[in-house]
């Protein structure tokens, strides 16, 4: 990989830091490297959780580089296979994900970070939409935002680009956790380990039933999974893993999952 982009692995946890000095901004480049970084998390199976952060103390990231745009990036340009970011319209990402975001998170970072399951947070994080100010959209941020949190509030972050302190994003439900900056990926890769050990079919199908849920009704989703009409769902009910959740209940003992 780039030096944009560091990585590692350990275990089945998968580590994705954007380094992009001063503030990680994203450019087109770096947007689709990402994509090829969480498509390569997604398809391999001995990976079962991936944790995005910012190098540095001052920004996990302020989303797209307005630079490269004035240079010639154009904002509908090619981001790749993953939308901006790499993983927020990445087909079929169902394995978990958690955020720790290192200070300040903005613009396209902030929909990264909307885009994990999980959100931990520095003591000094701060957040914000300022796309406004800069006569531009905040596109995925319009979409999920407001489902996210109160209405109200959203609308206030869009229309104003006001800036929210962590305390306040935690408030309102967007962020999981706050900690304490040399505390944060300590806490990220203890998630990261707790979801590492569970079962990885049953954390596919959350994400797919939430995802299908999230476009229509109640029963509708319920239907299908009731009928087993989501990939996940089916491979799951029809898995050893399943078998291995109830056994280890009735021997009351740790379950030992394969994915399979």
């Amino acid at each position: 990989m780039s030096g944009s982009i560091l990585t590692r692995r350990d275990g089945g946890i998968f580590e994705v830091i954007i380094d992009r000095p001063k503030a990680n901004a994203i450019d087109l480049a770096t947007s689709r490297e990402m994509g090829v970084l969480f498509r390569h998390f997604r398809d391999d199976s001995a990976l079962r959780v991936a944790i995005i952060s910012g190098a540095g103390e001052k920004f996990f990231s302020a989303g797209w580089d307005l630079k490269a745009a004035a240079a010639g990036d154009a904002v509908d340009g090619d981001y790749g296979i993953g939308g901006f970011g790499g993983m927020q319209e990445l087909r079929d990402l169902n394995k978990p994900i958690i955020c720790a975001v290192n200070g300040i998170c903005c613009g396209g970072g902030l929909e990264i970070a909307l885009s994990a399951d999980l959100i931990v947070a520095a003591e000094h994080a701060t957040f914000a939409l300022p796309e406004i100010r800069s006569g531009t959209v905040a596109d995925a941020a319009s979409v999920k935002l407001p489902k996210r949190i109160p209405y109200h509030i959203a609308m206030d972050m869009l229309l104003t680009g006001r800036w929210l302190d962590v305390y306040e994003a935690h408030r309102w439900g967007f962020v999981n956790e706050v900690v304490a900056a040399d505390k944060l990926m300590d806490r990220a890769w203890e998630l990261g380990r707790l979801l590492e050990s569970g079962p990885p079919l049953v954390y596919a199908a959350i994400k797919e039933i939430v995802r299908e849920a999230e476009g229509t009704t109640f029963q509708t989703a319920m239907n299908k999974i009731t009928k087993r009409q989501l990939a996940t769902v089916d491979a799951l009910y029809s898995s050893e893993d399943q078998l291995e959740g109830a056994r280890a209940f009735a021997e009351k003992r740790t379950p030992m999952w394969k994915g399979k």
